[in-house]
């Protein structure tokens, strides 16, 4: 297919011949790799997350001709890869967008899957050129970041929201671009919920390490042992981190209240009940320590906010000005009941 100055790609690209053909365009491959399996699974535990991203641009996936669907999606491997893996035995343009390595709906509410880098890509890959229709099929996640009325002013290609999830996009295109009911949903199972506990329990490590660093400074403080009194403190400490960044997210619908921080709070009392039971100790070292385990559960749980359809960012901040001063409180009396009772 050759290029005229009607698709208004020649003038951009400041081409000496307008009629020129449009630059080769890649091809993306549907089968997924042990190679993508293994950098999927990395990124789960933020290992190489930064860079886990595709070149921005247009792409083929089978044999696209000039009538083919053109899909859109983010440049974040992780979704490249869910996309193509349901591609396979169609032929569509995947227009990749540079959103820095983030996926569609995080990309979306920070701008980067937006109006001007929607309008920008089209142009810059010469889009109008390469297919006869005018249509996008963009996933309904990204509607919040892109202004669809803009988009068609600026380049003549309609947007289309498709479906929420990959895996319905071939059932999509062959239903005419019509989604289901069911295709607008967006599902949180406990599988979704446990696919991404992963990058908040890496995110927390630190504090976990930090606090049985604490416990283990006054256990040699007070009887100048490390073994028994890191055996002590792990079993409590390590049942909240657990608690925090499994538990919560597992029995997360079914967990009373809406507030993330109320949850951590119960699921923290039930386990801080059983680690008493397990680790014997007198009233006051008992004291301190729940009320750790309490904040720890009760700080992850909030955490989990910016990985779950509960709650939008508004929610979420709302949510941590008015519960982490009490966490913060919570863990300060625990250290310091802890501390006297060291050394008092």
């Amino acid at each position: 297919m050759t290029c005229s100055s009607s698709c208004g790609c020649g003038a951009s690209n400041n081409r000496a011949n307008d009629s020129a053909p449009p630059a080769p365009v890649r091809s993306l491959d549907t089968t997924i790799t042990w190679r993508d399996r293994l950098g999927a699974w990395r990124v789960r535990w933020r290992i190489g997350r930064s860079n886990y991203r595709v070149e921005p641009g247009l792409y083929r996936i089978g044999n696209p001709d000039a009538t083919s669907p053109v899909l859109v999606t983010a440049n974040y491997k992780l979704t490249v890869d869910d996309v193509r893996s349901y591609l396979k035995r169609l032929n569509v343009w995947l227009l990749v967008l540079d959103t820095k390595g983030v996926n569609v709906w995080c990309a979306a509410g920070k701008g980067t899957f937006g109006t001007a880098e929607l309008i920008h890509r089209i142009k810059v890959t010469e889009l109008s050129c390469r297919v006869t229709h005018r249509r996008l099929v963009l996933p309904q996640l990204g509607a919040v970041g892109v202004a669809a009325h803009e988009v068609t002013q600026a380049t003549g290609f309609s947007v289309k929201y498709g479906p929420v999830l990959a895996r319905d996009v071939p059932a999509y295109l062959a239903a005419d671009m019509k989604a289901t009911p069911a295709m607008r949903l967006v599902p949180f199972g406990w599988k979704e919920r446990l696919t991404v506990a992963p990058v908040d329990a890496v995110g927390a490590w630190k504090l976990l390490l930090g606090a049985l660093l604490f416990a283990t400074v006054l256990g040699v403080a007070r009887d100048g042992r490390v073994s028994l009194r890191l055996l002590a403190d792990l079993v409590p400490l390590l049942g909240a981190f657990v608690s925090g960044v499994l538990v919560v997210p597992l029995l997360l619908p079914w967990l009373p209240f809406r507030a993330f921080a109320l949850k951590g709070v119960i699921t923290g009392a039930l386990w801080a009940i059983v680690s008493v039971w397990l680790v014997p100790m007198d009233w006051r070292n008992a004291a301190g320590t729940v009320l750790l385990e309490l904040a720890l559960t009760t700080f992850l749980a909030m955490s989990f906010t910016g990985s779950t359809t509960f709650t939008n960012e508004a929610g979420a901040r709302l949510e941590v000005k008015r519960a982490l001063p009490a966490v913060v409180a919570a863990a300060l009396v625990g250290i310091v009941i802890r501390v006297v009772t060291t050394f008092v």
